[in-house]
């Protein structure tokens, strides 16, 4: 089908005003008047006839060209076998004849046609992205809350208008270069209104040009920007990922052949490296209170320190800060950890539940990932410390009566309620500051948990297990902080190693005090001796033997090595031997 195509142009009878149209005598000339096309196209599904119309083509091979092409669009379904694929192509193209669009390419329609895809309408990316989300049926509410977050602030008010089939790299820079210019408003904004606020502090409240002073900043201040977050890294990163992995699903479905989110560049997102509180770090952040990285780790020293801290003054929650310092439960999981989840006879723990926050209201669902619903071993000193807490549950019961609040949680408030994982935040680091340790977050007892285990020996596949992680590398490159006593005795190792001479050796020195003082000792014991050798009228050499000699008899006996531990009787001593054992870290 090859359409009919002639030359019109918008000569006029000078008579009757009447558009000559083909008649007109001047058509003959090359540069007078225009081409048209006409095609017809498949019948609507009631039968009506339609045509494809186009005028204004300057030569009669571009309206041929046209022809050609859509002949080749009306092919793709055959005319014969597809008599419904046809009018879903016709459809299109009166579609495109009413739009004056171009002639669709040949590919793209084949492809759409084939997948099923709509031809006469074409999706946004605030489209798709809708489509999308709503269609992740298995997806946690958590995840799909992050993903809701990215697609509201972020995809749609930047790149939603943009045709799906047409979104490019391009797009995406430019949104990516939107965001930082944002930011910078954002600092900006914040800046002045932090200055402002500095600027009232210093505004005295007394007299009547200050209050006239301090009430025009306050407005000025109320009419400022609200302080707001920046668009991070971070952020931006997970952005990036949200559209790619919806992009990565239309490809799927025929609606895409090409994911530009694959190739945006963005800045290097670097995870805050765990730091351990060593005796230097803490003097500096005590001298300046700044934290050396925002992951911050106790020794096994500090962390017994704060649960010692937690015992002596009877705080409630020592058992739930004791189990997530040494098996590294999150605040969720420990928050929502039931009484049945733990099995006493055999020291079995299930992590199969957790209490979410989402925004102050708390609901429950399973853990994080499908790794965090694990089985881990319980301790005999952690057992201890839960049998205790059961027994102050039960003493809570007897004292609220019929006020009691039945949850079925380990861990609970006084009056039976469940634990609000954002209050059991603020009490950790309430009682970090009343112990007079270093701060650490409350996420930050799953490193210190990471760290002990570690340093402990215990298999990293063990860790990775305990901690809930899919893969020993996550265990690794988060949560793995080496302790500096076990640094020191791995570069201690590490330099025994290497066989070195007797000149290469580093040498004992000397306490250089010790010598000053036994020299003077030694210069006054002289003096004293010749002194007394010119009263008594004896010799040097006789002065000095009786001298050594009165030491001699005051000397104490040669106590002799013992390996064992020495208890005191009324009888006398008595030496309780022992075989030297190697205590693990």
């Amino acid at each position: 089908m090859n359409g009919q195509i002639t030359k019109r142009c918008g000569c006029r009878d000078p008579q009757t005003k009447k558009k000559l149209g083909t008649d007109c005598p001047k058509l003959a000339k090359r540069q007078h008047g225009v081409y048209s096309l006409t095609l017809e196209l498949p019948p609507k599904e009631d039968g009506t006839r339609r045509r494809f119309r186009r005028m204004g083509y300057e030569t009669q091979n571009d309206a041929k060209a046209d022809a050609t092409a859509l002949s080749a669009l009306l092919d793709i379904a055959d005319k014969r076998t597809d008599p419904d694929g046809r009018r879903r192509i016709g459809d299109l193209l009166e579609t495109v004849s009413a739009s004056g669009e171009g002639i669709p390419d040949y590919a793209e329609t084949k492809r759409r046609f084939a997948t099923g895809q709509s031809l006469t309408q074409h999706m946004t990316v605030a489209e798709w992205l809708d489509s999308w989300l709503g269609g992740k049926k298995s997806l946690r509410k958590s995840g799909a809350d992050r993903y809701e977050v990215d697609i509201r602030c972020h995809l749609k008010p930047r790149i939603g208008h943009v045709r799906l089939d047409r979104l490019a790299v391009g797009h995406l820079d430019e949104m990516f270069e939107g965001i930082a210019e944002t930011n910078e408003e954002i600092r900006d904004a914040n800046a002045m209104r932090r200055a402002a606020q500095a600027d009232l502090k210093t505004i005295p409240w007394k007299g009547q040009e200050n209050r006239a002073r301090r009430k025009t900043l306050k407005a000025a201040i109320d009419a400022m920007p609200p302080f707001r977050r920046e668009t991070g890294a971070s952020t931006q990163k997970h952005i990036r990922d949200t559209l790619r992995a919806a992009l990565n699903v239309a490809i799927g479905r025929g609606a895409l052949v090409f994911n530009p989110a694959q190739y945006v560049e963005l800045p290097t997102v670097q995870r805050p490296k765990a730091l351990v509180w060593t005796d230097e770090r803490v003097e500096e952040w005590m001298r300046t209170g700044v934290r050396p990285s925002a992951v911050m780790v106790w020794t096994p020293e500090q962390a017994g320190r704060f649960l010692d801290f937690l015992a002596d003054t009877e705080q409630r929650l020592l058992g739930v800060f004791h189990l997530i310092t040494f098996r590294g439960l999150r605040r969720g999981e420990a928050c929502g950890l039931r009484k049945t989840d733990y099995a006493r006879a055999s020291r079995l723990m299930t992590i199969s539940t957790q209490l979410v926050q989402d925004g102050w209201e708390v609901r429950e669902s399973a853990p994080k990932t499908n790794a965090g619903e694990r089985v881990i071993s319980i301790d005999d000193y952690t057992d201890e410390v839960l049998a205790a807490e059961a027994m102050r549950q039960a003493t809570d019961r007897l004292d609220w009566g019929e006020a009691w609040v039945e949850t079925g949680r380990m861990f609970t408030r006084e009056d039976g309620s469940f634990i609000h994982p954002g209050w059991l935040t603020d009490q950790f680091e309430r009682l970090v500051e009343l112990s007079g340790l270093p701060p650490i977050r409350l996420h930050d007892l799953r490193h210190v948990a990471a760290s002990l285990m570690l340093a402990a020996g215990v298999d990293i596949k063990i860790v990775s297990e305990t901690l809930g992680h899919s893969e020993t590398r996550v265990t690794h490159d988060i949560y793995q902080s080496v302790m500096p006593k076990q640094a020191a005795e791995a570069a201690e190792a590490t330099a025994a190693v290497v066989p070195r001479g007797a000149a290469r050796q580093p040498q004992q020195a000397s306490d250089p005090g010790v010598e000053q003082v036994a020299q003077l000792a030694l210069e006054a014991l002289l003096t004293q001796i010749v002194k007394a050798a010119e009263q008594e009228g004896r010799t040097v050499e006789e002065v000095a033997q009786a001298a050594l000699a009165r030491l001699t008899e005051r000397a104490p006996e040669a106590v002799p090595e013992q390996d064992g531990l020495t208890t005191a009787t009324p009888e006398g001593a008595t030496i309780i031997a022992f075989r030297p054992r190697l205590v693990r870290v």
